[in-house]
């Protein structure tokens, strides 16, 4: 069943379905803007920075003259995701991100180089900045390549009132249909060519804050609570006490 499911026929079909699906839900959701004129503010190309469990509605951060390319897993369930995107209008560059010896296995420093040779020729990176299985952690991969590059992070939240939240280790969110919709875009993170190891972790800490902000911001646009957000470490004191 596995094989059927990996064949290159189903993955095409089931990327196509979920393109479908999700130019749908674009289109029925009344979706918000903040700020208003997020994009005059920034100088294309940028890294579109995310967190698992939106990577979903990644697409959305692409505007229709964009031309944009987004990470996604070498692993078979990625395959279909490569499709979708494809069908969305956005280039899959495949591999994933990774800690220490796994780097070469899962393809990270060709998809380092791969990601840095679209941003020279112009195209918008959008990926996700924390590292799978370690929700809403901010990954040095995403920092490096602003720094390599040049270019800024934007962390960007993409978020609809009516949708499915599951219950996995990112929190994943599906739009639905027929609701409203909020897109946040966050403060350019810049990372210097020349930054120390102090100023990088800074700067991923930066990253990984914004990118709460605007997750919280654009669940709130659309009268919700994140699902993903990071307990509140007050109240735990509070709760201990």
């Amino acid at each position: 069943m596995k094989r059927i499911i990996r064949s290159r026929a189903v993955q095409e079909t089931l990327g196509f379905v979920v393109a479908g699906y999700l130019k749908f839900v674009q289109r029925t959701n009344r979706f918000v803007m903040e700020p208003a004129d997020a994009y005059e503010r920034i100088e294309m190309p940028v890294i579109a920075a995310m967190w698992h469990g939106q990577h979903f509605m990644i697409h959305f951060a692409k505007r229709p003259q964009d031309r944009a390319a987004s990470l996604v897993s070498r692993s078979g369930d990625g395959e279909f995701n490569a499709v979708a995107l494809r069908h969305l209008g956005v280039r899959a560059i495949r591999g994933s991100g990774a800690r220490g010896r796994d780097i070469r296995k899962k393809g990270g420093a060709q998809a380092m180089r791969s990601m840095l040779r679209a941003l020279s020729d112009g195209e918008m990176v959008v990926m996700t900045a924390d590292i799978p299985k370690i929700s809403r952690i901010c990954g040095q991969g995403i920092v490096t390549l602003a720094q390599l590059s040049g270019r800024p992070i934007v962390p960007v939240a993409v978020v609809t009132s009516r949708r499915i939240d599951f219950d996995s280790w990112d929190k994943a969110s599906i739009g639905l249909p027929f609701g409203r919709g909020a897109m946040v875009l966050g403060e350019p993170v810049h990372v210097p060519r020349d930054a120390d190891e102090p100023t990088l972790e800074s700067l991923r800490k930066c990253v990984e804050r914004e990118l709460d902000r605007v997750h919280e911001r654009a669940y709130a646009l659309v009268g919700s609570r994140d699902p993903g957000a990071k307990p509140n470490p007050v109240l735990m004191e509070g709760s201990r006490a």
